[in-house]
């Protein structure tokens, strides 16, 4: 069976009743299930948050995962109806940096190419590449997934283009005092 309609067009009865049900519906997609909560605007806070927490029953494993394949969405769900200063939200995202690190560690992933990471999307509505895959750090990707624990590749390639112009200014200036 198939929903019928855009998730941000149910009401919560409706939205209750195919979380509950999801199995039996193919086009089920719970990353569209938490974006609508977002979208939804016929919903109220009230609402928006029980329905949250409903879903969380029984897709809370797929929410987590949420902060690596789409970290935006998990922010904005999370923190839903929630006053926020600027160092809050700082904070969020700091923890959600450390979490998306922690589930590559645990799960044992070498790359970082996942969901809103793997397409380019700049926000502009006249872009030929919007949805586009890219590769990872490509030049037209729009974000990219770092952690304080990276290694700076630019950092050793300066190293060593340094430590080249010093050796040759030793040995020029060698040649002077040599006389």
């Amino acid at each position: 069976m198939k929903i019928g309609k855009p998730y941000y067009q149910l009401t919560k009865d409706e939205y209750l009743f195919f979380i509950e049900n999801h199995k039996q519906y193919s086009d089920f997609n719970t990353l569209g299930l938490y974006r609508s909560l977002i979208e939804n605007e016929s919903l109220a806070l009230k609402d928006q948050l029980e329905i949250r927490d409903f879903a969380h029953q029984y897709f809370q494993k797929t929410f987590d995962f949420l902060q690596l394949k789409d970290p935006r969405t998990y922010f904005e769900v999370f923190y839903l109806g929630e006053e926020m200063t600027d160092g809050d939200v700082q904070n969020a995202w700091r923890i959600i940096r450390e979490n998306q690190q922690k589930i590559l560690k645990d799960k044992k992933i070498k790359h970082r190419n996942f969901g809103t990471y793997s397409i380019h999307d700049c926000g502009l509505p006249y872009c030929p590449y919007n949805g586009l895959m890219i590769k990872q750090n490509a030049f037209n990707s729009r974000s990219f997934m770092c952690f304080r624990t990276d290694e700076n590749k630019d950092e050793k390639i300066n190293k060593s283009k340094r430590q080249q112009k010093e050796k040759r200014e030793w040995k020029q200036k060698g040649n002077i005092y040599d006389d």
